[in-house]
C-alpha cells in the first residue's frame, strides 16, 4: 500500500478583502466596495429650440435614363466572355420602374461612467489618499475620442490610492501551486500512480507511486498572482468611462424582386445627413414611413439614453440605393434586368443569349 500526496505547505486562509473606506462624494455609489453607475449630470447645452430646426432638403430624386440603362446593360453583356452583346444592344426597351430603397440611420454617441475599487501590485508607486478629497466622477477630466466610435478608458480617480497587506496570500507572497494543489507532488506518469511498472517497482517514483511537480518543482507553491510576490497591494477607486456609438437603422421595405444579397455589393446615395447635439426628426421624406420611424427613434433615444448616460452628439443619414427594374423585349420575348447602386451594377438572371458552356448565375 503506498501514501498519498504529502501536504508540504500548508498556505494561510485568505483572509477577507480589505476594508473600503467611505470616500466622500462617492458614499452612494461604493457601498461595500462593489461600485456602481454613476448617473449623468444635466446635459451640457439646452435642448434646441423648435425653432432652430433644419431646413429640409429637396427629396426630388433623379430616376435612371433609358440610355443609362441600356449603357450599363452592354457593358454588363460585354464583360462575360460567354454572353452575346446583341440582347443589350438590339432588346427593345419596354418599361422601366423605380424601386428605390432607403436606408435610414440614427447615431447618438454617449459617454457613461462607472466606478469600482480596484487593486494593483504595490511595486512602490505613489499613493494619494489623505486629506485631499477626491474629485466627483464627473469632474474628473477624460479626453473626449473620434465621435461615434467606440471607446473604453479607465482612470484612477485622485487622492484614492492606499497600500494594503495582499489579502489573498495574507501578505506571504505566496499561494497554493494550482497544478498540484499545494502537495508538491502529483500521480506519477510512467505508473499511473500505482508504484508498480511490469509486476517490478516502478523505477520514476521509486514505488511511491507519485513525482514532484514540475510546475513548483515540489515546492507546492507558486507565485500569488494578486500580488505577483510583492506582498501588498494598491488599492484605489477605479473609474471606467465607456463611449459608445448607439446605432440603429430603418430600411424601407422594396418589392422590385431583385435578389437583395446583390445589394450588399454596392454603396448608396447620401441624400441627407445631420449632426448635431441634438437632431431633429426627419420629415416631409416621400416614404411616410421612414419619416414616422425617424420621429420614433429620435424619440427614443433622447429620451431612453439621456438617463443612463451623458450624449455628446447625434448624426442622422439617409442612404438611397437606386434599383431600376427594366423590361425589354428580343426575338419576341420579355425579359427582366435591373440596374441598381452607385456604380450602375446589373443583375440578369435569365440573359437570353449565352453560350451553352456557361450557366447563369
Amino acid at each position: 500500500m503506498y501514501p498519498n500526496p504529502a501536504v508540504a505547505y500548508a498556505p494561510p486562509s485568505p483572509s477577507a478583502p480589505p476594508a473600503y473606506g467611505n470616500v466622500p462624494g462617492y458614499e452612494d455609489f461604493m457601498g461595500g466596495g462593489a461600485g456602481g453607475f454613476v448617473p449623468p449630470p444635466a446635459p451640457l447645452h439646452p435642448v434646441p429650440s423648435p425653432d432652430a430646426q433644419p431646413e429640409q432638403p429637396d427629396w426630388n430624386i433623379p430616376s435612371l435614363s433609358e440610355d443609362e440603362a441600356r449603357n450599363a446593360f452592354v457593358e454588363f453583356a460585354s464583360s462575360n466572355c460567354c454572353y452575346s452583346d446583341a440582347p443589350a444592344k438590339d432588346g427593345v426597351i419596354t418599361n422601366m420602374q423605380s424601386f428605390n430603397t432607403y436606408r435610414y440611420r440614427l447615431e447618438t454617441f454617449t459617454e457613461s461612467r462607472t466606478t469600482e475599487w480596484k487593486t494593483e501590485p504595490y511595486t512602490g508607486q505613489k499613493v494619494d489618499a489623505g486629506p485631499q478629497p477626491a474629485p466627483p466622477p464627473w469632474a474628473i477630466h477624460v479626453q473626449i475620442p473620434e465621435m461615434f466610435k467606440d471607446h473604453e478608458d479607465n482612470v484612477k480617480v485622485p487622492n484614492t490610492s492606499a497600500v494594503k497587506p495582499c489579502h489573498i496570500c495574507n501578505a506571504t507572497g505566496k499561494s497554493p501551486c494550482e497544478s498540484c494543489n499545494g502537495s508538491g507532488k502529483k500521480k506519477c506518469t510512467s505508473c499511473s500512480g500505482s508504484g508498480r511498472r511490469l509486476e517490478e517497482s516502478c523505477d520514476t517514483c521509486s514505488g511511491t507511486g507519485n513525482e514532484s511537480c514540475m510546475a513548483c518543482f515540489g515546492h507546492g507553491t507558486e507565485e500569488c498572482k494578486t500580488c505577483q510576490g510583492k506582498k501588498q497591494l494598491e488599492m484605489f477607486i477605479n473609474l471606467k468611462v465607456e463611449w459608445k456609438n448607439n446605432l440603429e437603422d430603418y430600411v424601407a421595405q422594396q418589392a422590385s424582386g431583385i435578389n437583395t444579397d446583390n445589394l450588399t455589393s454596392v454603396t448608396g446615395k447620401r441624400l441627407f445627413q445631420d449632426e448635431q447635439y441634438m437632431v431633429y426628426p426627419v420629415f416631409g421624406f416621400p416614404d411616410p414611413n421612414l419619416s414616422q420611424a425617424s420621429e420614433r427613434m429620435v424619440r427614443e433615444h433622447q429620451s431612453n439614453f439621456a438617463q443612463t448616460a451623458r450624449i455628446h452628439k447625434q448624426k442622422h443619414t439617409i442612404e438611397l440605393i437606386p434599383i431600376t427594374k427594366v423590361n425589354y423585349k428580343w426575338k419576341d420575348n420579355s425579359h427582366v434586368f435591373y440596374v441598381f447602386g452607385n456604380e450602375s451594377r446589373v443583375s440578369a438572371d435569365d440573359y437570353p443569349a449565352t453560350c451553352c458552356c456557361c450557366s447563369i448565375m
